[in-house]
This record gives C-alpha cells, sequence and structure tokens, in this order.
C-alpha cells in the first residue's frame, strides 16, 4: 500500500499568501464591501458606543413603534456618563448624550435598539432618550448651545419617525409612569425646547 504524501502547499503558494497578507485591507474591497460601520443615525453625533450588555437589541419601528422622545439630565458630568453607558455592569444607557458647554453629541445606542434609560420596559420599547449632561438643581449647566442642540436632534428624531413635536410626546424621565426622578428638573424650560424643536 502506497504511502500518502502529506499535503504542503509549495513554495509558490507561500509567497504569494505572504505577499496578499502584505497589502492593505483598504485595497482589498471584496472583503471590505460587506462590512459593516458602525455609526451614528444623526450625522452630527459622535458614535460612541454603550456596552451590550445594557441595551437590548431589536429591529425598531419594525419590532416596536417608536412614539416617545424622553428627555433626562445625567446627574454627573458628560465624560462619566459615556463611562457608565460603556460598563457592562451598570446595566444603564440612553440613545444620546449632549454635553453642556458646547452642545456635543454622542450616540450610545442605535435608534433601532431598545436602550434601557426610562425605568419602564414599554417606555423603553417605543422611545429615544437624550441624556443632558448636568445635575437637574445647577441652572448653570443649562446652556443655549446645549438646548439648540438637544432642539436639532429631537426635531430630527420626530421627523424620521413621525413623532408629533409637543409636549404628549416630548416627555420628561419624571414623567414615565412609576418612575422616582425628578429629571430634567425644575430649570428645564419646555416652553423654549418645544419652540426650539418647531423651529428647526
Amino acid at each position: 500500500m502506497q504511502r500518502e504524501r502529506p499535503n504542503r502547499p509549495s513554495r509558490r503558494r507561500l509567497l504569494q499568501g505572504t505577499a496578499l497578507a502584505a497589502v492593505p485591507y483598504a485595497l482589498l474591497p471584496e472583503w471590505r464591501a460587506g462590512a459593516h460601520v458602525p455609526g451614528p443615525d444623526y450625522p452630527l453625533a459622535e458614535w460612541r458606543p454603550a456596552s451590550n450588555a445594557n441595551y437590548t437589541a431589536a429591529n425598531r419601528p419594525a419590532t416596536h413603534p417608536i412614539d416617545r422622545v424622553i428627555i433626562h439630565m445625567t446627574q454627573t458630568t458628560y465624560t462619566k456618563t459615556l463611562l457608565l453607558f460603556e460598563s457592562p455592569r451598570k446595566k444603564v444607557s440612553a440613545h444620546y448624550v449632549v454635553r453642556s458647554a458646547d452642545g456635543h453629541t454622542s450616540q450610545c445606542v442605535r435608534e433601532s435598539d431598545i436602550a434601557w434609560h426610562a425605568g419602564d420596559w414599554d417606555h423603553n420599547t417605543r422611545s429615544i432618550g437624550i441624556e443632558h449632561e448636568g445635575w437637574v438643581h445647577r441652572s448653570v449647566y443649562f446652556t443655549d448651545v446645549m438646548y439648540e442642540a438637544s432642539a436639532r436632534l429631537t426635531a430630527a428624531i420626530c421627523t424620521r419617525y413621525g413623532i408629533p413635536k409637543d409636549r404628549a410626546h416630548i416627555i420628561g424621565h419624571y414623567e414615565v409612569p412609576g418612575t422616582d426622578h425628578t429629571d430634567p428638573g425644575p430649570h428645564w424650560d419646555w416652553t423654549r425646547y418645544i419652540r426650539l424643536v418647531n423651529a428647526v
């Protein structure tokens, strides 16, 4: 019985493989064409993904209609909020975070997914959550630029999902049934905010 020779690649094939490995991925369109590059749903936002342990993957609005925007205050700094959302131990997230000083906005959860921000599953499934840097009793955090950036974001969300731009559909965290939260608090100017949302 003849013994089988091991199936070894030829020297030519080894050299071809080495040359291919040296080619930058950017020059390999077949490899990159199907790759999903994460990015924000809102073009003015920076993509800062939350841990996938802190939200529920979904296919909204196909699986759950979106008919609310919920306004929050972080009760901490912008940077610490992003770190909390990135930690798999925290079990909390929101779709967006808006910085007080300059209105810079980060998206942490895709709008199609369910962020854990409202403390009520029904409201989580049907809403987009927007966190704003600051504390409810420190009015210095309620800056013009934060209001304006947030209003542009909320207007874009409302337009995308056909959500009416009114107080029945743009609500505070304190209005979620069963919550013990008070945000966005007494310094949040709802009349101004809804006017800005509708002016976009």
